[in-house]
């Protein structure tokens, strides 16, 4: 758990807000609202974006082109965010999601990174042995899979979406999106339909 913050520091961060809102480039309002929105984030927005994109051909493209966009037509605002890209994953492409520098990650449509995420062991482990970082989380791919790992920047995030689990035909969204977890989000675990 992290300390509470000293008194000195909330009184720098006042400081900062007045001067900012002195210039006209933001209220305590809108950091509010900012910060309203991250909190309720989940990596369920990101479930559905998926589920969508599985069903519906033209949010497919509209995800994989520009998924700020696709974000904003679920309702998500990006506003303030970097860019979204969006990481298909196919029969011989696996894609794993890394900030290697620190915890990059698209918080608007995933929420909060896990702790994981965040710890050097994975975005240092992830870059050297991504096999042995995905069998570890119990995904084992076939030799024939590339496994190509993804730097998640302060200019840029990325999403993975996962292919549909043979089996899901016929469902609708929303059991689509009970089956996509946030780590198949980041690429350490595939959606399986059972």
């Amino acid at each position: 758990m992290a300390a509470p913050p000293r008194p000195e520091s909330l009184a720098l961060l006042d400081r900062l807000v007045a001067a900012l809102e002195a210039k006209g480039i933001v209220t305590e309002a809108e950091i509010a609202e900012r910060q309203a929105n991250t909190d309720k984030a989940s990596p369920e927005t990101g479930a559905r974006m998926v589920a969508r994109a599985w069903t519906d051909p033209a949010y497919r493209a509209l995800l994989l082109s520009d998924g700020a966009a696709a974000a904003e037509a679920m309702g998500v605002s990006m506003a303030g965010a970097p860019p979204l890209g969006v990481l298909e994953n196919t029969p011989t492409r696996h894609h794993l999601v890394v900030c290697t520098l620190c915890s990059c990650y698209p918080r608007a449509v995933l929420g909060y990174p896990p702790g994981w995420y965040k710890s050097f062991a994975y975005r240092a482990r992830a870059v050297r042995e991504p096999r042995a970082v995905l069998a570890e989380w119990g995904l084992m791919l076939p030799d024939s899979v590339e496994v190509r790992v993804v730097d998640s920047t302060a200019d840029y995030r990325w999403m993975v979406l996962p292919m549909r689990p043979a089996g899901t035909e016929g469902w609708d969204e929303a059991r689509l999106a009970s089956i996509v977890t946030r780590d198949a989000l980041v690429g350490v675990a595939v959606p399986k339909a059972g």
